[in-house]
C-alpha cells in the first residue's frame, strides 16, 4: 500500500503537508490552518483502516482532506468507500479540491455538515477516525459506537497532545465494555478502540 502510493495522491500528500508546516509557522490563526495529522498518524490509520472488517470507513472532520488521503489507499485496498464529514465551508472546497487533483473521488464520499446530525444515514462502519473539535468527541463517539460492526476499530486523533481536555473522554472509552482500547503514542497520541 505505502510502497506503491499513486503520484496524483503522493502529489497531494505533500502539498498539504507544506502548506500545514507554513501555517504552524506564519502566525495563520488556529482555525484558518489545517491542524492535520502528522505523516506517521496517516500510516497508522491508513494500516488500520485497510486491517478493519467489512464494512464502511468514516471521517469526522476532513479539513483539507489530508487524512482522507491515507484512508483512500485503505478504501482502494480494500474495495470499499470513504465518507467524511466537514462542517466549515472553507475546508470543505479545499477537500473537494484535494480529492479531484488526487482523482480519489471514486472512493471518497464529502458530505458537509455536522457529522452529529448526518451520522444517522450511516451504517456498518468497520472504521472511523475522529479528528474534530475536541468537545464533540464524546457526542461522536456516542453515535459511532453503537454503528461499528464486531470488530470495528474508532481512533479518537489528539488524546496524548490534548489530554488536559480529553482525558474524561479517553476514561470513560476505556471503561466501556462494548469496546477494547489503548492510547498509541503515535502523532499526537491516538485512542484506538475495538469493537468487541
Amino acid at each position: 500500500m505505502f510502497n506503491d502510493i499513486p503520484q496524483a495522491i503522493r502529489i497531494q500528500i505533500q502539498r498539504l503537508e507544506e502548506i500545514d508546516t507554513r501555517d504552524r509557522t506564519d502566525g495563520t490563526t488556529r482555525m484558518a490552518r489545517l491542524r492535520q495529522i502528522p505523516p506517521d498518524t496517516g500510516r497508522f490509520i491508513a494500516l488500520l483502516a485497510a486491517s478493519a472488517p467489512p464494512g464502511l470507513i468514516v471521517e469526522i472532520g476532513a479539513s483539507a482532506g489530508y487524512s482522507t488521503l491515507w484512508l483512500a489507499l485503505a478504501a482502494r485496498q480494500r474495495d470499499c468507500r470513504v465518507v467524511t464529514f466537514e462542517v466549515l465551508e472553507d475546508k470543505f472546497a479545499m477537500a473537494q479540491e484535494t480529492y479531484e487533483l488526487a482523482k480519489v473521488n471514486d472512493v471518497v464520499q464529502l458530505r458537509h455538515g455536522d457529522a452529529r446530525k448526518l451520522l444517522t444515514s450511516v451504517e456498518s462502519i468497520a472504521f472511523c477516525f475522529l479528528d474534530a473539535e475536541k468537545e464533540h468527541y464524546a457526542d461522536c463517539y456516542d453515535l459511532i459506537i453503537p454503528k461499528l460492526v464486531p470488530g470495528g476499530i474508532l481512533v479518537a486523533d489528539n488524546v496524548i497532545s490534548h489530554a488536559g481536555d480529553l482525558q474524561p473522554f479517553v476514561n470513560n472509552a476505556e471503561a466501556d465494555p462494548r469496546v477494547d482500547s489503548v492510547v498509541a503514542p503515535i502523532g499526537k497520541g491516538e485512542l484506538v478502540c475495538r469493537k468487541l
